[in-house]
């Protein structure tokens, strides 16, 4: 027993000075060969910890291994710009322009409820508020609002105005929400109606529609993406 608990703290103090070393940035913003070298890590020490018969020096040799390739590659994605390509890849623009790119968003794998998603965690609730949002290579999305949106509040200016609701998606990839027209109390009809106003003959031509979060009706059609 105190062997193992011994073996216990000997790996557990190696693979934290070794996160060390690798930098703080890892524990939130693991680029794609930084996962695996921390999944790899994280597996050899747990071998030695549950199986006393491995000797410990075949766990620390291999983590330790692994450091000097985190090390190197590091050093060299600093030195080249094509290694870093290569191996990190290059952030991915899901908005340009206030356009939602449908291309770059298939390219990612990545759906229309996970972007909004994104977007709301970020502070935002207006897709027509975002000038551009950036898929960085670390997996976190960054965004930039329109430069004529302002930092000043509305209680800073004294200004009374009815609360900000939750924006409600009423058309998503060409296919009707019927649930969420219920819930903003409103039918195909209105939604149909509201369409052909804009020009828009079938859902089908709608990339995405929704209700604001100030009750405005916002939409964006596959042909105003294939225009850019």
């Amino acid at each position: 027993m105190f062997i193992i608990m011994l073996r216990t703290i000997i790996l557990y103090t190696l693979v934290v000075l070794i996160m060390r070393i690798m930098g703080k940035r890892q524990i939130g913003e693991l680029q794609p060969f930084e996962l695996v070298i921390t999944i790899m890590i994280s597996d050899l020490a747990s071998l030695p910890m549950q199986d006393t018969r491995i000797p410990l020096i075949h766990g620390v040799i291999p983590i330790v291994t692994l450091l000097f390739l985190e090390i190197l590659i590091s050093l060299l994605q600093l030195k080249s710009e094509t290694a870093r390509l290569v191996i990190s890849g290059k952030p991915s623009i899901l908005i340009n322009k206030g356009k939602i790119d449908i291309d770059i968003m298939r390219a990612q794998r990545l759906n229309l409820n996970d972007l909004l998603e994104e977007i709301r965690l970020k502070g935002y609730y207006n897709l027509e508020d975002i000038e551009f949002a950036i898929l960085e290579t670390s997996g976190q999305l960054s965004i930039i609002p329109k430069t004529e949106l302002s930092n000043t509040t509305k209680k800073d200016l004294n200004v009374k105005c009815s609360q900000d609701t939750i924006p409600i998606t009423l058309i998503l990839d060409g296919k009707i929400n019927y649930k969420n027209l219920k819930i903003l109390g409103m039918d195909e009809k209105w939604l149909l109606t509201t369409l052909h106003s804009k020009n828009i003959n079938s859902p089908k031509e709608v990339f995405i529609a929704l209700s604001d979060s100030k009750g405005k009706f916002y939409m964006q059609t596959y042909k105003a993406h294939s225009k850019k």
